[in-house]
């Protein structure tokens, strides 16, 4: 006798796939992890065969379970057409995400990849501004979510997400950081990190000199890359063919960079709490636990 498959329990199962985690899974879809895992023990029983197995205190995902995600993309994306066909809409929302372009090549892709393939009835329309005319947008409510630095936003009210280091960084293939008078390329007299990378050779009694101001994250990478400069950047900004700076090299240790999800007051509908979860649960570090299966 065949099962019908439910397709709240088959979303649960495609977010865990996707964001590698039962407690990530859950902050998406938002569900306890007690319901995300009572879900797939029903889903395990109405496929009838295991999708999970216990790999020390975590669980990924067997040859079943691998098979399934493709199968549960399908389903979602019809029965999400389906219903759109039915109540006249070619799809279910649109969303406007800001994000600075210092993020939008290294840590979006993948997630909104993630994001259509779980609501593929929600289209989201990316803009990459700076961080300061980003909460401008969200405070204007031009734009439903940015993703933004947050000492670039503390005049506005948002969910810090994300922390990750500061670093000092050069082109492995020059040496534009052992100058006598260090050549930097920063963000515009508004960014956080100018201020913050300015203040800290200041202390340091370090001399430098700002020879590239650009708010395009892949102008500096550009400077830095060509050997042109030292520049500031988060951990996940930081491109192939940079080397990181350290107190052996005569740059001071940088504070931790916030990152902050940002909400217009308008962006107060279903669809909007479906992007913010996922970006939580996607690129979210701040109270997290581990990126793999977690246990259930």
């Amino acid at each position: 006798m065949h099962h019908a498959l439910d397709i709240d329990q088959l979303r649960t199962f495609l977010a865990i796939a996707e964001l590698g985690s039962f407690t990530k899974a859950g902050e998406a879809v938002h569900k306890t992890q007690s319901a995300v895992s009572m879900q797939m023990r029903r889903l395990e029983e109405r496929v009838g065969q295991p999708i999970f197995i216990k790999d020390g205190r975590q669980s990924r995902l067997t040859e079943n379970g691998l098979r399934l995600v493709e199968f549960a993309r399908r389903m979602i994306m019809l029965n999400d057409e389906t219903l759109s066909a039915f109540n006249g809409q070619k799809e279910v929302g649109h969303v406007k995400l800001g994000v600075p372009d210092d993020y939008a090549d290294r840590l979006l892709p993948q997630v909104l990849a993630a994001f259509n393939r779980l609501n593929p009835s929600i289209e989201v329309q990316v803009e990459c501004l700076s961080s300061a005319r980003l909460t401008d947008a969200i405070r204007e409510g031009t734009l439903d979510v940015a993703i933004t630095t947050s000492q670039d936003t503390m005049d506005l009210r948002g969910e810090i997400i994300r922390r990750e280091p500061l670093y000092w960084v050069t082109s492995n293939q020059h040496c534009a950081h052992t100058q006598d008078v260090v050549r930097l390329a920063l963000g515009p007299v508004t960014c956080g990190w100018r201020r913050i990378s300015m203040d800290a050779l200041d202390r340091a009694g370090r001399p430098y000199r700002v020879s590239y101001t650009s708010s395009s994250a892949a102008a500096l990478v550009g400077a830095v890359q060509a050997g042109l400069a030292v520049t500031v950047f988060p951990e996940s900004a930081i491109r192939d063919g940079m080397r990181i700076l350290d107190e052996k090299d005569g740059f001071p240790t940088l504070p931790y960079c916030d990152i902050a999800l940002l909400r217009s007051d308008t962006a107060r509908e279903t669809m909007h709490d479906t992007l913010c979860n996922h970006l939580v649960a996607a690129i979210g570090n701040v109270g997290s636990g581990t990126t793999q299966l977690a246990a259930e």
